[in-house]
């Protein structure tokens, strides 16, 4: 298979690769640029704007001047219509109007802004772009499932510990959930072994099986659903002899993994740094999806981390994450609030450095 992978990734033959999607043009190499990723998914639209920063920074690269997120549910009914409907249509381009407002009033000078499943699934995505385009000046980019994976990789690396050699990272999104599995390799760098895309998320599944009212016997076949595709991916990597022989580590980046951390802390509401690179034992894990499962709809919209927004959602995802567990029991997850948005920046980044060697070194030319 094909994959196309961010900057810092390596390919099988262990040559470093770069982005492999276009990107709008920087603004003059000499400064520091103001980076934006944008990443709209099925369910959430979602903007980081940043600026570069030294190496040592907690970010790793970059820092964090303006975000903005929000529950869109543009991949609303597509499992059955494979349209996107006109009311989602319209609360993601509302938010995509105040992304784009915010980019402008922090002279964003260098971005990508992409678009997953429910615009690779809808037939009537081509005029939802141009839409998008004409009403708030966004050009869309529409990334395969392989990069999707990559980039969410690329944003989760630095929270991987590289004593261990291998990594298995999961992003259960709306859409569809991506799995990869890769090595290790360095201070820095990994080579992506597999990348698998399944096309299960939070907002398909609980479509399919109904999400306000989950019992026991409802959320097993959520996990049977999901399980079959764990199957081929398992067949192909061979995961489990190194998970017995203790070679492979679990990272989960999604709004699944997040809110059962935020539940597990003991959050009266959510809060990013205290989440992001926590810690969840499958036992954890186990306790509070069964204790979710004990809840009706009410309950789980009670929950300070879920909330009216997530309620009808969060069974599925945690059929997912479930599945997952249960297929791959490394015992262990780590948990990471970031993704395809600081997987763009990390490539942003790339580009810019790029650029101002290659601008000083033609500089340094003309000097001599």
């Amino acid at each position: 298979m094909s994959i196309s992978k961010p900057y810092g990734a390596k390919d099988e033959r262990g040559g470093a690769v770069g982005l492999a999607a276009p990107l709008p043009s920087a603004a003059a190499s000499s400064g520091a640029p103001v980076l934006a990723a944008l990443d709209l998914g099925t369910n959430n639209c979602r903007l980081l704007i940043a600026k570069p920063a030294r190496r040592d920074h907690a970010c790793e690269g970059f820092r964090v001047i303006d975000a903005f997120s929000r529950i869109v549910r543009l991949g609303e009914g597509i499992c059955h219509s494979g349209l996107l409907s006109q009311a989602a249509m319209d609360r993601t381009v509302d938010a995509l109007r105040i992304c784009a407002d915010k980019m402008r009033r922090r002279n964003v000078s260098l971005s990508r802004v992409v678009a997953t499943e429910a615009c690779r699934r809808a037939t009537n995505c081509e005029g939802f772009l141009q839409r998008v385009k004409r009403e708030t000046g966004l050009d869309i980019e529409i990334i395969s499932t392989e990069e999707e994976a990559a980039l969410a990789v690329a944003g989760c690396v630095p929270l991987l510990d590289r004593r261990t050699p291998y990594g298995l990272v999961f992003d259960i999104g709306g859409g569809s959930t991506e799995v990869s599995f890769f090595r290790l390799e360095g201070e820095r760098d990994y080579e992506l072994r597999k990348i698998v895309s399944i096309p299960l998320g939070v907002v398909t599944l609980a479509e399919q099986f109904g999400g306000k009212h989950v019992g026991p016997a409802i959320y097993e076949a959520m996990v049977t659903e999901v399980s079959p595709h764990l199957e081929k991916f398992e067949a192909i990597c061979s995961i489990g002899k190194r998970i017995q022989a203790g070679e492979v580590q679990m990272l989960g980046t999604s709004g699944t993994v997040t809110t059962l951390a935020g539940m597990h802390l003991g959050l009266p509401r959510y809060d990013r740094s205290k989440v992001d690179g926590t810690f969840l034992g499958f036992d954890q894990v186990n306790a509070m999806t069964r204790r979710l499962v004990d809840l009706d709809y009410a309950g789980r919209a009670a929950q300070p981390c879920i909330g009216q927004d997530r309620a009808d959602l969060v069974l599925a995802g945690c059929a997912i994450l479930d599945a997952i567990c249960r297929r791959w029991p490394v015992g262990r997850l780590r948990v990471g609030d970031r993704g395809v948005r600081e997987g763009i920046l990390f490539g942003l980044l790339a580009r810019h450095e790029a650029t101002r060697r290659r601008d000083h070194q033609a500089y340094r030319r003309i000097a001599l």
